[in-house]
């Protein structure tokens, strides 16, 4: 196995989150674990059902191969105090929406330097529980630094950590989360990225049936199932609405802040 040099940091974080998941006795299932690169750069596409998928797929992944994942996260989460020294002592990397050519130029310069990359396509949680459509970032990326793209999707883990929902600690110990890792996307800049695009989403969307199909815990009627599963989820229209919603709010709030 790789030597990889010391991350103080990044080596306490995983012990605490291995401390949590283990006192939460998740009950941990993966598959296509070959697809984890063992050297190299590579971008890890992933789903985003729930606020935990980062350190989830973070532990997946260390467990199997030792690799640390970089994830790229928006400023927001930079700028709070000790979420934003975690994140910096962690060498991810920050996104400013509003201006993210330095981030972009950070995360090929690492992709380039031999560092997994994590980022969620779809730039936000799917209420719906289904594969929104993605921005271009993840096959742009890898485009440049010429690095494969590995899909990863992740069922079970919105029942830890949700948009829009209070869950209380009981219902959080015995937890099954589930992990799929797809064949690497071979990507050039010669491709054409809308092609590329529709090509990681649907693995993703492949990746997802698949494990929500054959998860071991009965969804039925459950507020973290898919709808067309038979859950209460809203439907991806449902969701869409009320996402516009809320941009529109805050678009509103900000404009009223700024005049």
């Amino acid at each position: 196995m790789t030597r990889r040099p010391p991350d103080p940091i990044y080596s306490a974080a995983i012990g605490a989150g291995r401390a949590l998941f283990g006192a939460w006795r998740l009950k941990r299932r993966a598959t296509g674990l070959e697809h984890i690169p063992r050297t190299g750069g590579a971008v890890f596409a992933m789903t985003h059902f729930g606020y935990l998928e980062f350190a989830l797929v973070e532990w997946q992944t260390w467990l199997h191969t030792r690799r640390r994942v970089r994830f790229m996260a928006t400023k927001r989460a930079f700028d709070k105090p000790v979420v934003g020294w975690l994140l910096r002592g962690m060498k991810h990397i920050e996104v400013d929406m509003a201006a993210g050519a330095s981030a972009y130029a950070e995360a090929v310069a690492a992709l380039r330097r031999g560092e997994v990359i994590g980022v969620f396509p779809e730039a936000g949680v799917s209420a719906s529980f289904t594969v929104r459509d993605l921005k271009s970032g993840a096959v742009r990326l890898a485009a440049e630094a010429g690095v494969p793209i590995v899909p990863v999707a992740v069922w079970g883990g919105q029942r830890l950590l949700a948009k829009n929902r209070k869950i209380r600690l009981r219902d959080r110990i015995g937890v099954e989360v589930d992990f799929a890792y797809g064949s690497p996307i071979l990507v050039s800049p010669d491709d054409a990225v809308p092609e590329k695009l529709a090509e990681l989403k649907s693995e993703l969307q492949r990746l997802t049936d698949t494990l929500q199909t054959g998860y071991r815990q009965d969804g039925t009627g459950q507020w973290w199932q898919p709808r067309h599963l038979g859950g209460t989820a809203p439907t991806p229209e449902e969701a869409a609405a009320a996402d516009a919603e809320r941009d529109r709010r805050r678009a509103e709030k900000a404009a009223s802040a700024g005049g």
